[in-house]
């Protein structure tokens, strides 16, 4: 048990603590698991961000600037530092959108698919040590409740950006 005395913010504030954060455990949980595929994509020579948008592309199939970069939670400005790099090593291509030669469609390109090919037994493997070490049906699970609680979360945001004292008004919760 720990003798040190609680901090200001423990005593005098009204939240919980840092370690029971829900932004924070996901943060710690996200890093954890791309500690794990992190040495595949430095092997094919792509960051994370890189990933997520060859990722989306080949899912997705093409979109415009915009649309990836919410697909891909990168902002503007990081996806337009990003594209050039994928468009000079061929993985993707852009084209003008034809009714507004300011936006642009992103596409992936042959490249791209495969070092999405090339990756994917790595990726599958890093995924089979997950369900292995955690459980399958555990992580089926945890999927699910995830895509629950982004749900929940989403419609929540529309109520309190439809009434933003509704924030106010509530009581901390334990």
């Amino acid at each position: 048990m720990s003798s040190r005395r609680p901090t200001l913010a423990q005593r005098s504030l009204p939240m919980r603590p840092f370690s029971e954060s829900l932004p924070m455990a996901l943060l710690r949980t996200r890093e954890a698991v791309m500690r794990l595929f992190r040495p595949g994509l430095r092997s094919r020579g792509v960051t994370e961000q890189q990933w997520r948008i060859l990722r989306a592309l080949a899912h997705q199939g093409p979109m415009e600037v915009t649309e990836l970069a919410e697909a891909t939670f990168l902002l503007a400005p990081s996806l337009s530092r990003i594209l050039p790099d994928l468009e000079q090593r061929r993985l993707i291509g852009r084209r003008p959108v034809d009714t507004d030669l300011r936006r642009s469609v992103v596409s992936l390109q042959t490249e791209g698919l495969r070092l999405i090919a090339e990756h994917a037994p790595y990726s599958e493997q890093v995924y089979a040590r997950i369900a292995k070490r955690f459980g399958t049906e555990k992580l089926v699970q945890l999927l699910q409740r995830l895509h629950d609680l982004e749900t929940s979360l989403g419609e929540l945001a529309g109520e309190l950006e439809s009434d933003p004292a509704r924030v106010r008004r509530r009581k901390p919760s334990p």
